[in-house]
Protein backbone atom coordinates (compact mmCIF):
# COMPACT_ATOMS: atom_id res chain seq x y z
CA UNK A 1 0.00 0.00 0.00
CA UNK A 2 0.99 3.60 -0.60
CA UNK A 3 1.90 6.11 2.37
CA UNK A 4 -1.16 7.74 1.97
CA UNK A 5 -3.27 4.12 2.61
CA UNK A 6 -0.84 3.81 5.54
CA UNK A 7 -1.66 7.53 6.88
CA UNK A 8 -5.49 6.70 6.07
CA UNK A 9 -5.72 3.34 7.90
CA UNK A 10 -3.88 5.27 11.29
CA UNK A 11 -6.34 7.87 11.19
CA UNK A 12 -9.42 5.70 10.77
CA UNK A 13 -7.85 3.54 13.60
CA UNK A 14 -7.12 6.30 15.43
CA UNK A 15 -10.65 7.75 14.84
CA UNK A 16 -12.43 4.56 15.94
CA UNK A 17 -9.82 4.11 19.27
CA UNK A 18 -11.34 7.91 20.09
CA UNK A 19 -14.88 7.68 19.19
CA UNK A 20 -14.75 3.55 21.03
CA UNK A 21 -12.90 5.20 24.66
CA UNK A 22 -15.52 8.56 24.28
CA UNK A 23 -11.89 10.41 25.13
CA UNK A 24 -14.00 13.57 23.03
CA UNK A 25 -17.14 14.29 21.04
CA UNK A 26 -18.21 11.91 17.93
CA UNK A 27 -17.99 15.34 16.00
CA UNK A 28 -14.77 16.36 17.15
CA UNK A 29 -12.79 12.80 16.75
CA UNK A 30 -14.43 12.53 13.23
CA UNK A 31 -14.41 16.31 11.79
CA UNK A 32 -10.68 16.04 13.38
CA UNK A 33 -9.80 13.03 11.04
CA UNK A 34 -10.83 14.54 8.29
CA UNK A 35 -9.25 17.75 8.71
CA UNK A 36 -5.86 15.79 9.32
CA UNK A 37 -6.41 13.87 5.92
CA UNK A 38 -6.99 17.21 4.26
CA UNK A 39 -4.25 18.42 5.96
CA UNK A 40 -1.38 15.62 4.85
CA UNK A 41 -2.80 15.97 1.08
CA UNK A 42 -4.60 12.75 1.06
CA UNK A 43 -7.47 14.36 -0.01
CA UNK A 44 -8.18 18.00 -1.24
CA UNK A 45 -10.52 20.57 0.28
CA UNK A 46 -13.12 19.64 -2.06
CA UNK A 47 -13.41 15.69 -0.99
CA UNK A 48 -12.93 16.85 2.69
CA UNK A 49 -16.04 19.46 3.16
CA UNK A 50 -17.79 17.44 0.22
CA UNK A 51 -20.40 15.75 2.98
CA UNK A 52 -21.56 18.73 4.05
CA UNK A 53 -23.15 19.71 0.59
CA UNK A 54 -24.15 16.54 0.17
CA UNK A 55 -27.69 15.81 0.21
CA UNK A 56 -28.07 13.60 3.25
CA UNK A 57 -27.27 15.97 6.48
CA UNK A 58 -29.66 18.42 5.37
CA UNK A 59 -32.34 16.20 4.95
CA UNK A 60 -31.61 14.80 8.25
CA UNK A 61 -31.34 18.15 9.70
CA UNK A 62 -35.11 18.85 8.11
CA UNK A 63 -36.24 15.95 9.53
CA UNK A 64 -35.13 16.37 12.77
CA UNK A 65 -36.94 19.73 13.28
CA UNK A 66 -40.65 17.82 11.53
CA UNK A 67 -39.82 15.14 14.62
CA UNK A 68 -39.45 17.65 16.98
CA UNK A 69 -43.05 19.40 15.93
CA UNK A 70 -44.72 15.93 16.36
CA UNK A 71 -43.09 15.53 19.30
CA UNK A 72 -44.33 18.82 20.85
CA UNK A 73 -47.93 18.64 19.56
CA UNK A 74 -48.43 15.30 20.80
CA UNK A 75 -49.04 13.75 17.70
CA UNK A 76 -48.46 10.54 17.93
CA UNK A 77 -50.49 10.06 21.38
CA UNK A 78 -53.77 8.19 19.95
CA UNK A 79 -51.80 5.56 19.14
CA UNK A 80 -49.52 5.79 22.71
CA UNK A 81 -52.95 5.82 24.04
CA UNK A 82 -54.98 2.97 21.63
CA UNK A 83 -51.80 0.88 22.24
CA UNK A 84 -51.64 0.85 26.37
CA UNK A 85 -54.97 0.71 26.71
CA UNK A 86 -56.69 1.36 30.52
CA UNK A 87 -56.56 -2.59 31.32
CA UNK A 88 -54.26 -3.70 34.00
CA UNK A 89 -51.37 -5.66 33.64
CA UNK A 90 -51.31 -9.14 34.99
CA UNK A 91 -48.64 -9.55 37.14
CA UNK A 92 -45.05 -9.03 35.96
CA UNK A 93 -46.08 -10.36 32.32
CA UNK A 94 -47.05 -7.42 29.41
CA UNK A 95 -48.97 -10.14 27.55
CA UNK A 96 -47.69 -10.54 24.30
CA UNK A 97 -50.46 -9.50 23.06
CA UNK A 98 -50.13 -5.73 24.37
CA UNK A 99 -46.38 -5.71 23.69
CA UNK A 100 -47.65 -6.21 20.11
CA UNK A 101 -49.86 -3.63 19.81
CA UNK A 102 -46.97 -1.21 21.56
CA UNK A 103 -43.89 -2.14 18.96
CA UNK A 104 -46.37 -2.62 16.12
CA UNK A 105 -46.96 0.95 15.72
CA UNK A 106 -44.21 2.14 16.99
CA UNK A 107 -41.61 0.53 14.58
CA UNK A 108 -44.23 2.00 12.06
CA UNK A 109 -43.88 6.10 13.17
CA UNK A 110 -40.24 5.85 13.25
CA UNK A 111 -40.41 4.63 9.53
CA UNK A 112 -40.93 8.06 8.94
CA UNK A 113 -39.77 10.01 12.10
CA UNK A 114 -36.76 10.33 14.05
CA UNK A 115 -36.58 7.26 16.52
CA UNK A 116 -34.88 9.77 19.04
CA UNK A 117 -37.90 11.75 20.11
CA UNK A 118 -40.61 8.72 19.55
CA UNK A 119 -38.62 6.90 22.49
CA UNK A 120 -38.52 10.45 24.17
CA UNK A 121 -42.35 10.40 24.20
CA UNK A 122 -42.71 6.93 24.85
CA UNK A 123 -40.41 6.23 27.29
CA UNK A 124 -41.68 7.83 30.32
CA UNK A 125 -45.43 7.24 29.83
CA UNK A 126 -44.33 3.95 29.63
CA UNK A 127 -42.56 3.57 32.40
CA UNK A 128 -45.44 5.22 34.13
CA UNK A 129 -47.91 3.30 33.17
CA UNK A 130 -45.85 0.25 33.74
CA UNK A 131 -45.65 1.11 37.58
CA UNK A 132 -48.89 1.84 38.64
CA UNK A 133 -50.39 -1.96 37.70
CA UNK A 134 -47.79 -3.39 38.62
CA UNK A 135 -45.25 -4.58 36.33
CA UNK A 136 -41.50 -3.98 35.36
CA UNK A 137 -41.19 -0.70 32.96
CA UNK A 138 -37.47 -3.14 32.43
CA UNK A 139 -40.22 -5.49 30.43
CA UNK A 140 -40.90 -2.65 27.86
CA UNK A 141 -38.51 -0.21 27.51
CA UNK A 142 -35.89 -1.88 25.57
CA UNK A 143 -38.37 -3.74 23.35
CA UNK A 144 -39.31 0.30 22.55
CA UNK A 145 -35.97 0.82 21.49
CA UNK A 146 -35.19 -2.03 19.67
CA UNK A 147 -38.87 -1.48 17.69
CA UNK A 148 -37.81 2.00 16.52
CA UNK A 149 -34.39 0.76 15.73
CA UNK A 150 -36.35 -2.20 13.54
CA UNK A 151 -38.74 0.54 12.23
CA UNK A 152 -36.17 2.52 10.81
CA UNK A 153 -34.92 0.00 8.62
CA UNK A 154 -38.09 0.20 6.90
CA UNK A 155 -37.98 3.47 4.56
CA UNK A 156 -34.85 5.78 3.68
CA UNK A 157 -35.92 8.49 5.65
CA UNK A 158 -35.99 5.89 8.42
CA UNK A 159 -32.50 6.67 10.08
CA UNK A 160 -29.91 8.97 9.59
CA UNK A 161 -28.03 5.74 8.57
CA UNK A 162 -30.01 5.26 5.33
CA UNK A 163 -30.23 8.55 4.09
CA UNK A 164 -25.91 8.51 4.78
CA UNK A 165 -26.12 5.71 2.70
CA UNK A 166 -28.28 7.21 0.16
CA UNK A 167 -25.57 10.48 0.09
CA UNK A 168 -22.51 8.12 -0.50
CA UNK A 169 -24.08 5.98 -3.45
CA UNK A 170 -24.87 9.33 -5.43
CA UNK A 171 -21.16 10.90 -4.45
CA UNK A 172 -20.04 7.58 -5.98
CA UNK A 173 -21.92 8.02 -9.13
CA UNK A 174 -24.73 5.63 -8.49
CA UNK A 175 -28.45 6.44 -8.30
CA UNK A 176 -29.83 6.95 -4.26
CA UNK A 177 -32.15 4.67 -2.43
CA UNK A 178 -35.56 5.71 -3.51
CA UNK A 179 -38.17 6.50 -0.46
CA UNK A 180 -39.64 2.91 -0.52
CA UNK A 181 -36.87 0.64 -2.12
CA UNK A 182 -35.42 -0.49 1.08
CA UNK A 183 -38.27 -1.42 2.45
CA UNK A 184 -38.37 -4.73 0.15
CA UNK A 185 -35.60 -5.94 2.44
CA UNK A 186 -36.57 -3.79 5.71
CA UNK A 187 -40.16 -4.60 6.10
CA UNK A 188 -38.94 -8.59 6.28
CA UNK A 189 -36.37 -8.05 8.96
CA UNK A 190 -38.47 -5.63 10.89
CA UNK A 191 -41.11 -8.24 11.03
CA UNK A 192 -38.52 -11.03 12.15
CA UNK A 193 -37.53 -8.79 14.81
CA UNK A 194 -40.37 -7.10 16.39
CA UNK A 195 -41.83 -11.05 16.27
CA UNK A 196 -38.95 -12.25 18.18
CA UNK A 197 -39.57 -9.33 20.44
CA UNK A 198 -43.18 -10.04 20.89
CA UNK A 199 -42.33 -13.43 21.43
CA UNK A 200 -39.35 -13.91 23.81
CA UNK A 201 -38.51 -10.47 25.36
CA UNK A 202 -40.49 -11.59 28.40
CA UNK A 203 -38.57 -14.73 29.02
CA UNK A 204 -35.59 -12.97 28.13
CA UNK A 205 -36.26 -10.04 30.20
CA UNK A 206 -35.39 -10.31 34.01
CA UNK A 207 -37.38 -7.55 36.35
CA UNK A 208 -35.81 -4.63 36.94
CA UNK A 209 -36.17 -1.78 39.74
CA UNK A 210 -35.76 1.19 37.73
CA UNK A 211 -34.29 4.83 39.23
CA UNK A 212 -37.77 6.40 40.31
CA UNK A 213 -38.64 3.10 41.94
CA UNK A 214 -35.73 3.34 43.68
CA UNK A 215 -35.79 6.99 44.87
CA UNK A 216 -39.85 6.65 45.92
CA UNK A 217 -38.70 3.39 47.92
CA UNK A 218 -35.18 5.21 49.50
CA UNK A 219 -36.44 8.28 49.60
CA UNK A 220 -36.25 8.63 53.56
CA UNK A 221 -33.11 7.49 53.42
CA UNK A 222 -31.22 10.53 52.11
CA UNK A 223 -33.51 13.02 51.87
CA UNK A 224 -34.64 15.25 54.97
CA UNK A 225 -36.18 18.59 55.74
CA UNK A 226 -35.18 20.83 58.64
CA UNK A 227 -36.56 24.25 59.85
CA UNK A 228 -34.18 27.20 61.14
CA UNK A 229 -35.07 28.36 64.38
CA UNK A 230 -36.67 31.83 65.34
CA UNK A 231 -33.64 33.35 67.08
CA UNK A 232 -31.44 30.58 66.63
CA UNK A 233 -27.90 30.31 66.19
CA UNK A 234 -28.27 29.98 62.17
CA UNK A 235 -30.99 32.87 61.82
CA UNK A 236 -29.78 35.58 60.35
CA UNK A 237 -26.39 34.21 59.10
CA UNK A 238 -25.77 33.44 55.34
CA UNK A 239 -25.86 29.19 53.93
CA UNK A 240 -21.82 29.59 54.36
CA UNK A 241 -21.52 31.18 57.50
CA UNK A 242 -23.68 28.90 58.94
CA UNK A 243 -21.58 25.63 58.06
CA UNK A 244 -24.06 24.13 55.73
CA UNK A 245 -22.16 24.77 52.54
CA UNK A 246 -19.11 22.26 52.77
CA UNK A 247 -20.86 19.11 54.57
CA UNK A 248 -19.54 15.99 54.25
CA UNK A 249 -21.51 13.56 52.57
CA UNK A 250 -24.85 15.76 52.34
CA UNK A 251 -25.65 18.92 50.47
CA UNK A 252 -28.47 21.87 51.46
CA UNK A 253 -31.07 20.53 48.04
CA UNK A 254 -33.26 24.02 48.42
CA UNK A 255 -34.79 26.91 51.10
CA UNK A 256 -38.34 27.33 51.37
CA UNK A 257 -39.56 30.55 52.83
CA UNK A 258 -43.45 30.96 52.29
CA UNK A 259 -44.42 30.97 48.81
CA UNK A 260 -40.41 31.59 47.53
CA UNK A 261 -38.43 28.33 47.03
CA UNK A 262 -34.74 29.04 46.74
CA UNK A 263 -32.98 26.33 45.00
CA UNK A 264 -29.78 25.81 44.56
CA UNK A 265 -29.14 27.45 47.82
CA UNK A 266 -26.34 30.02 47.17
CA UNK A 267 -23.17 30.56 49.70
CA UNK A 268 -24.34 33.82 50.41
CA UNK A 269 -28.16 33.01 50.56
CA UNK A 270 -29.37 34.32 53.94
CA UNK A 271 -31.30 31.96 56.41
CA UNK A 272 -34.03 33.37 57.89
CA UNK A 273 -36.11 31.86 61.16
CA UNK A 274 -38.46 29.69 59.49
CA UNK A 275 -37.01 28.80 56.44
CA UNK A 276 -37.84 25.06 55.15
CA UNK A 277 -34.34 23.69 54.39
CA UNK A 278 -33.73 20.68 52.05
CA UNK A 279 -31.14 18.30 52.92
CA UNK A 280 -29.59 15.61 50.58
CA UNK A 281 -27.46 13.26 50.98
CA UNK A 282 -25.96 9.76 53.17
CA UNK A 283 -28.88 8.62 56.26
CA UNK A 284 -26.28 8.50 58.82
CA UNK A 285 -24.94 12.20 58.41
CA UNK A 286 -28.67 13.54 57.40
CA UNK A 287 -29.77 11.96 60.82
CA UNK A 288 -27.05 14.11 62.50
CA UNK A 289 -28.31 17.39 61.47
CA UNK A 290 -30.90 16.84 64.21
CA UNK A 291 -28.79 17.51 66.47
CA UNK A 292 -27.33 20.76 64.68
CA UNK A 293 -27.75 24.15 66.96
CA UNK A 294 -30.11 25.78 65.22
CA UNK A 295 -32.14 23.43 62.79
CA UNK A 296 -34.88 21.81 64.26
CA UNK A 297 -36.72 18.60 62.80
CA UNK A 298 -39.81 19.23 59.86
CA UNK A 299 -41.07 16.41 61.18
CA UNK A 300 -42.58 14.67 57.83
CA UNK A 301 -40.38 13.39 55.39
CA UNK A 302 -39.37 15.22 51.67
CA UNK A 303 -42.81 14.60 48.84
CA UNK A 304 -41.30 12.93 46.04
CA UNK A 305 -44.34 13.33 43.89
CA UNK A 306 -43.73 16.27 42.52
CA UNK A 307 -46.71 18.26 42.24
CA UNK A 308 -46.96 20.46 44.86
CA UNK A 309 -44.98 24.04 44.64
CA UNK A 310 -42.62 25.57 42.52
CA UNK A 311 -39.98 22.60 42.38
CA UNK A 312 -40.55 18.95 41.08
CA UNK A 313 -38.28 16.37 40.41
CA UNK A 314 -36.93 15.01 37.00
CA UNK A 315 -35.02 12.47 35.23
CA UNK A 316 -32.30 12.93 33.08
CA UNK A 317 -30.65 10.50 30.98
CA UNK A 318 -26.34 11.88 30.31
CA UNK A 319 -25.75 12.20 26.86
CA UNK A 320 -22.43 11.03 25.17
CA UNK A 321 -22.10 14.38 23.75
CA UNK A 322 -22.68 16.07 27.36
CA UNK A 323 -20.06 18.37 28.70
CA UNK A 324 -20.98 16.26 32.47
CA UNK A 325 -19.30 13.17 30.95
CA UNK A 326 -15.79 12.59 32.95
CA UNK A 327 -16.21 15.23 35.02
CA UNK A 328 -17.79 15.81 38.94
CA UNK A 329 -20.89 17.56 39.78
CA UNK A 330 -18.86 19.72 41.42
CA UNK A 331 -15.85 20.56 38.57
CA UNK A 332 -19.19 20.83 36.05
CA UNK A 333 -20.58 23.27 38.64
CA UNK A 334 -23.85 21.23 38.23
CA UNK A 335 -26.04 23.50 40.56
CA UNK A 336 -25.14 26.84 38.87
CA UNK A 337 -25.45 25.96 35.22
CA UNK A 338 -28.23 24.21 35.43
CA UNK A 339 -30.23 25.62 38.23
CA UNK A 340 -31.26 22.21 39.79
CA UNK A 341 -29.85 19.68 42.33
CA UNK A 342 -29.12 16.02 41.94
CA UNK A 343 -30.98 13.47 44.87
CA UNK A 344 -29.38 10.51 43.30
CA UNK A 345 -27.28 9.10 40.34
CA UNK A 346 -28.32 6.01 38.52
CA UNK A 347 -25.94 3.51 36.91
CA UNK A 348 -26.05 0.07 35.91
CA UNK A 349 -29.04 -0.96 37.26
CA UNK A 350 -28.45 0.96 40.88
CA UNK A 351 -27.92 3.93 42.60
CA UNK A 352 -24.74 5.26 43.31
CA UNK A 353 -23.90 4.89 46.70
CA UNK A 354 -21.04 7.52 47.34
CA UNK A 355 -20.84 11.43 47.72
CA UNK A 356 -22.62 12.96 44.92
CA UNK A 357 -20.07 15.41 44.38
CA UNK A 358 -17.03 13.43 44.09
CA UNK A 359 -18.62 10.96 41.31
CA UNK A 360 -17.69 11.02 37.58
CA UNK A 361 -20.69 11.31 35.71
CA UNK A 362 -20.65 8.73 32.62
CA UNK A 363 -22.94 8.34 29.35
CA UNK A 364 -25.91 6.80 30.36
CA UNK A 365 -26.03 7.77 33.77
CA UNK A 366 -29.29 8.76 34.99
CA UNK A 367 -29.90 11.64 37.43
CA UNK A 368 -32.38 12.29 39.78
CA UNK A 369 -33.22 16.34 39.84
CA UNK A 370 -35.19 18.47 41.90
CA UNK A 371 -35.71 21.55 39.54
CA UNK A 372 -38.34 24.25 38.92
CA UNK A 373 -41.04 23.57 36.65
CA UNK A 374 -39.47 25.01 33.62
CA UNK A 375 -36.11 22.88 33.69
CA UNK A 376 -37.58 19.89 31.07
CA UNK A 377 -38.21 22.53 28.66
CA UNK A 378 -35.10 24.68 28.99
CA UNK A 379 -32.84 21.40 28.28
CA UNK A 380 -35.00 19.01 26.17
CA UNK A 381 -33.74 20.22 23.12
CA UNK A 382 -29.76 20.31 24.09
CA UNK A 383 -27.06 18.11 23.70
CA UNK A 384 -25.98 17.53 27.52
CA UNK A 385 -29.04 15.11 28.05
CA UNK A 386 -30.93 12.70 25.90
CA UNK A 387 -33.79 12.62 27.75
CA UNK A 388 -35.57 14.26 30.30
CA UNK A 389 -39.01 13.14 31.96
CA UNK A 390 -41.19 14.83 34.82
CA UNK A 391 -41.67 11.97 37.49
CA UNK A 392 -45.27 12.01 38.14
CA UNK A 393 -46.45 14.31 35.33
CA UNK A 394 -49.75 13.66 33.34
CA UNK A 395 -48.59 11.95 29.48
CA UNK A 396 -48.69 15.06 27.11
CA UNK A 397 -52.10 15.83 25.49
CA UNK A 398 -52.79 16.39 21.75
CA UNK A 399 -52.70 19.67 20.82
CA UNK A 400 -54.77 21.59 18.18
CA UNK A 401 -52.41 21.55 15.40
CA UNK A 402 -51.13 17.58 15.92
CA UNK A 403 -53.81 17.07 13.22
CA UNK A 404 -51.79 19.63 10.99
CA UNK A 405 -48.32 18.09 11.97
CA UNK A 406 -50.02 14.28 10.96
CA UNK A 407 -50.82 16.15 7.44
CA UNK A 408 -47.38 17.77 6.51
CA UNK A 409 -45.68 14.74 7.80
CA UNK A 410 -48.02 12.58 5.53
CA UNK A 411 -47.46 14.94 2.93
CA UNK A 412 -43.49 14.56 3.03
CA UNK A 413 -43.58 10.77 2.59
CA UNK A 414 -46.73 10.87 -0.19
CA UNK A 415 -44.39 13.55 -2.35
CA UNK A 416 -40.93 11.85 -1.63
CA UNK A 417 -42.66 8.20 -2.20
CA UNK A 418 -44.41 9.36 -5.37
CA UNK A 419 -41.54 10.60 -7.38
CA UNK A 420 -42.95 14.29 -7.46
CA UNK A 421 -40.21 15.46 -5.23
CA UNK A 422 -36.80 14.52 -3.99
CA UNK A 423 -36.50 13.39 -0.33
CA UNK A 424 -34.28 16.48 0.18
CA UNK A 425 -36.55 19.03 -1.64
CA UNK A 426 -39.81 17.47 0.29
CA UNK A 427 -38.29 17.56 3.73
CA UNK A 428 -37.02 20.97 3.81
CA UNK A 429 -40.69 22.10 3.00
CA UNK A 430 -42.16 20.26 5.52
CA UNK A 431 -40.06 21.94 7.97
CA UNK A 432 -40.49 25.14 6.81
CA UNK A 433 -44.53 24.64 6.88
CA UNK A 434 -43.61 23.98 10.54
CA UNK A 435 -42.40 27.34 11.62
CA UNK A 436 -44.67 29.04 8.88
CA UNK A 437 -47.63 27.35 10.80
CA UNK A 438 -46.79 28.40 13.73
CA UNK A 439 -45.94 24.94 15.27
CA UNK A 440 -42.44 25.82 16.05
CA UNK A 441 -41.00 28.78 16.85
CA UNK A 442 -37.56 28.78 15.10
CA UNK A 443 -35.66 28.80 18.16
CA UNK A 444 -37.46 25.59 18.65
CA UNK A 445 -36.63 24.09 14.73
CA UNK A 446 -33.13 25.27 15.71
CA UNK A 447 -32.77 23.61 18.84
CA UNK A 448 -34.38 20.49 17.22
CA UNK A 449 -31.15 19.77 15.11
CA UNK A 450 -28.87 17.78 16.51
CA UNK A 451 -25.29 19.36 15.65
CA UNK A 452 -22.99 16.52 16.32
CA UNK A 453 -24.90 13.81 14.63
CA UNK A 454 -25.06 16.44 11.99
CA UNK A 455 -21.23 17.44 11.48
CA UNK A 456 -20.51 13.65 12.00
CA UNK A 457 -22.35 12.39 9.15
CA UNK A 458 -21.10 15.55 6.74
CA UNK A 459 -17.26 14.91 8.23
CA UNK A 460 -17.81 11.00 7.74
CA UNK A 461 -17.48 11.58 3.51
CA UNK A 462 -13.85 12.52 3.74
CA UNK A 463 -12.83 9.96 5.39
CA UNK A 464 -14.59 7.74 3.13
CA UNK A 465 -13.19 9.87 -0.04
CA UNK A 466 -9.58 8.89 1.69
CA UNK A 467 -10.52 5.63 1.97
CA UNK A 468 -11.65 5.24 -1.48
CA UNK A 469 -8.54 7.60 -3.05
CA UNK A 470 -5.53 6.44 -1.07
CA UNK A 471 -6.35 2.64 -2.02
CA UNK A 472 -6.84 1.87 1.63
CA UNK A 473 -10.37 0.47 0.59
CA UNK A 474 -9.39 -1.70 -2.22
CA UNK A 475 -6.09 -3.10 -0.11
CA UNK A 476 -8.89 -4.08 2.82
CA UNK A 477 -11.52 -5.36 0.35
CA UNK A 478 -9.21 -7.45 -1.59
CA UNK A 479 -7.86 -9.31 1.80
CA UNK A 480 -12.03 -10.16 2.06
CA UNK A 481 -12.29 -11.05 -0.94
CA UNK A 482 -9.14 -13.47 -1.31
CA UNK A 483 -10.67 -15.02 2.64
CA UNK A 484 -14.45 -15.72 1.63
CA UNK A 485 -14.75 -15.16 -2.08
CA UNK A 486 -14.14 -18.95 -2.03
CA UNK A 487 -17.62 -19.50 -0.58
CA UNK A 488 -19.59 -17.06 -3.32
CA UNK A 489 -20.68 -13.62 -3.22
CA UNK A 490 -23.18 -14.13 -0.06
CA UNK A 491 -20.07 -15.35 2.08
CA UNK A 492 -18.87 -11.87 1.18
CA UNK A 493 -22.02 -10.36 2.04
CA UNK A 494 -21.98 -11.53 5.32
CA UNK A 495 -18.54 -10.72 6.26
CA UNK A 496 -19.32 -7.08 5.43
CA UNK A 497 -22.35 -7.51 7.35
CA UNK A 498 -20.65 -8.70 10.25
CA UNK A 499 -17.38 -6.18 10.16
CA UNK A 500 -21.05 -3.29 9.65
CA UNK A 501 -22.43 -4.77 13.08
CA UNK A 502 -18.65 -4.86 14.66
CA UNK A 503 -18.39 -1.30 14.18
CA UNK A 504 -21.74 -0.19 14.87
CA UNK A 505 -21.38 -1.48 18.20
CA UNK A 506 -17.95 0.25 18.52
CA UNK A 507 -19.04 3.49 17.05
CA UNK A 508 -21.91 5.68 15.61
CA UNK A 509 -23.54 4.14 12.92
CA UNK A 510 -23.32 6.71 10.46
CA UNK A 511 -19.31 6.59 10.78
CA UNK A 512 -19.49 2.77 10.64
CA UNK A 513 -21.54 2.89 7.13
CA UNK A 514 -19.23 5.53 5.97
CA UNK A 515 -16.10 3.41 6.66
CA UNK A 516 -17.25 0.00 5.71
CA UNK A 517 -18.68 1.86 2.28
CA UNK A 518 -15.77 2.10 0.80
CA UNK A 519 -14.63 -1.59 1.08
CA UNK A 520 -17.89 -2.64 0.10
CA UNK A 521 -18.07 -0.74 -3.13
CA UNK A 522 -14.20 -2.05 -3.79
CA UNK A 523 -15.31 -5.57 -3.54
CA UNK A 524 -17.91 -5.39 -5.69
CA UNK A 525 -15.65 -4.18 -8.17
CA UNK A 526 -13.09 -6.53 -7.30
CA UNK A 527 -15.64 -9.49 -8.42
CA UNK A 528 -17.64 -7.91 -10.80
CA UNK A 529 -20.72 -7.51 -8.93
CA UNK A 530 -23.39 -4.76 -8.69
CA UNK A 531 -22.23 -2.53 -5.78
CA UNK A 532 -26.09 -1.77 -4.86
CA UNK A 533 -26.45 -5.02 -2.74
CA UNK A 534 -23.72 -4.46 -0.60
CA UNK A 535 -24.78 -0.83 0.15
CA UNK A 536 -28.21 -2.03 1.37
CA UNK A 537 -26.91 -4.02 3.44
CA UNK A 538 -24.62 -1.77 4.97
CA UNK A 539 -27.30 0.20 5.49
CA UNK A 540 -29.45 -2.41 7.68
CA UNK A 541 -26.61 -3.40 9.23
CA UNK A 542 -25.29 -0.77 10.83
CA UNK A 543 -28.70 0.36 12.53
CA UNK A 544 -28.37 -3.34 13.68
CA UNK A 545 -26.85 -1.88 16.84
CA UNK A 546 -28.73 -4.63 19.81
CA UNK A 547 -25.80 -5.72 21.75
CA UNK A 548 -24.46 -2.71 24.20
CA UNK A 549 -26.69 0.35 25.78
CA UNK A 550 -24.38 2.95 24.19
CA UNK A 551 -24.54 1.53 20.85
CA UNK A 552 -27.49 3.38 19.85
CA UNK A 553 -29.06 6.74 21.29
CA UNK A 554 -32.10 5.65 21.79
CA UNK A 555 -30.75 1.94 23.98
CA UNK A 556 -28.66 4.82 25.94
CA UNK A 557 -31.94 6.62 26.92
CA UNK A 558 -33.64 3.31 28.22
CA UNK A 559 -30.57 2.24 30.12
CA UNK A 560 -31.29 3.93 32.91
CA UNK A 561 -34.79 4.44 33.10
CA UNK A 562 -35.49 0.68 32.74
CA UNK A 563 -32.86 0.61 35.23
CA UNK A 564 -30.86 -2.32 32.98
CA UNK A 565 -27.55 -3.86 33.59
CA UNK A 566 -25.26 -3.56 30.66
CA UNK A 567 -25.66 -7.81 30.06
CA UNK A 568 -29.24 -7.27 29.67
CA UNK A 569 -28.54 -6.12 26.32
CA UNK A 570 -26.54 -8.78 25.53
CA UNK A 571 -29.54 -11.14 26.85
CA UNK A 572 -31.94 -10.25 24.36
CA UNK A 573 -30.06 -8.04 21.79
CA UNK A 574 -27.78 -10.63 20.65
CA UNK A 575 -30.14 -13.30 18.90
CA UNK A 576 -32.28 -10.44 18.01
CA UNK A 577 -28.97 -9.53 15.82
CA UNK A 578 -28.34 -12.87 14.76
CA UNK A 579 -31.83 -12.81 13.61
CA UNK A 580 -31.50 -9.63 11.22
CA UNK A 581 -28.14 -10.39 10.27
CA UNK A 582 -29.34 -13.92 9.07
CA UNK A 583 -32.44 -12.27 7.57
CA UNK A 584 -30.65 -9.68 5.69
CA UNK A 585 -28.36 -12.10 4.27
CA UNK A 586 -31.49 -14.15 2.84
CA UNK A 587 -33.36 -11.42 1.16
CA UNK A 588 -30.53 -8.61 0.04
CA UNK A 589 -29.82 -11.32 -2.54
CA UNK A 590 -33.43 -12.19 -3.70
CA UNK A 591 -34.37 -8.19 -4.02
CA UNK A 592 -31.13 -7.10 -5.55
CA UNK A 593 -29.48 -9.78 -7.58
CA UNK A 594 -25.50 -9.68 -7.47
Amino acid sequence: MTWEAWFTLVIAVGTVVLLVRDQVAPAVAVLGADMSLMLAGVIDPGAAFAGFSNPAPVTVAALFVVARAVEKTGALQPLVAAALGNGRGHGNEPGRLRLARLLAPTAGASAFLNNTPIVAMLAPQVADWATKRGMSPSRLLMPISFATILGGMLTVVGTSTNLVVSGLLEQAGLAPIGMFEITRVGFPVAVVGVAFLILFSGMLLPDRRTARQTMQEESREYVMQMVVARSGALDGLSVEDAGLRHLEGVFLAEVRRREEVIAPAAPETVLLGGDQLTFVGRVDVVRDLQGMRGLVSAERKHELHGDEGVHTFFEAVVSGASALVGKTLAESEFRSRFQAVVIAIHRAGSRVNAKLGTVRIKEGDTLLLLADRGFRERWRDRNEFLLVSHLGGSPPVSTRKALLVGLITFAIVAIAGAGLLPILHASLLGAFAMIGFGVLTPGEARNALDADVLVVIAASFGIGAAMEQSGLAAGLGEGIVGGFAQWGPVAVLLAVVLATVALTELITNNAAAVLVFPIAISIAAELGLDPRPFAIAIAIAASASFLTPIGYQTNTMVYGLGGYRFTDFVRLGFPLTIAVIAATVLFVPVFWPF
